[in-house]
């Protein structure tokens, strides 16, 4: 019953900004460790930012400063806040999610059981 699709994946210039939906169906609650990654054709997936149902955050070194991650653990449901964004950024995004597992958040993808469809994000120049 769980099933998470993503939303908001768009064509912006370099420089604008999106913002990413997950919404979370078949829960009441959050997950414990909740994550976005992003892949492009030929590419093994990227850990672009996680959080814990603590409030704690981590982010990959290319996005730091740019891109948020938040919660909204009543509906439920998981956000990206994308600023400044860059060619390179162009990619398929995903949401992740994990009822279980200690410690973190994490950035590796073999942490997430449940995994959304992907909306598309391009940068252009």
């Amino acid at each position: 019953q769980v099933q998470l699709v993503e939303s908001g994946g768009d064509s912006v210039q370099a420089g604008g900004s999106l913002r990413l939906s997950c919404t979370i169906f078949g829960v009441t609650y959050n997950f414990r460790h909740c994550a976005w990654f992003r892949q492009t054709p030929g590419k093994e997936r990227e850990g672009v930012a996680a959080v814990n149902s603590d409030g704690s955050t981590t982010y990959a070194d290319s996005v730091k400063g740019r891109f948020t991650i938040s919660q909204d653990n009543a509906k439920p449901a998981l956000y990206l806040q994308m600023n400044s964004l860059k060619p390179e950024d162009t990619a398929m995004y995903y949401c992740a999610a994990s009822w279980t597992g200690t410690g973190g958040p994490w950035l590796n993808q073999r942490v997430y059981t449940f995994w959304g469809q992907g909306t598309q994000v391009t940068v252009s120049s």
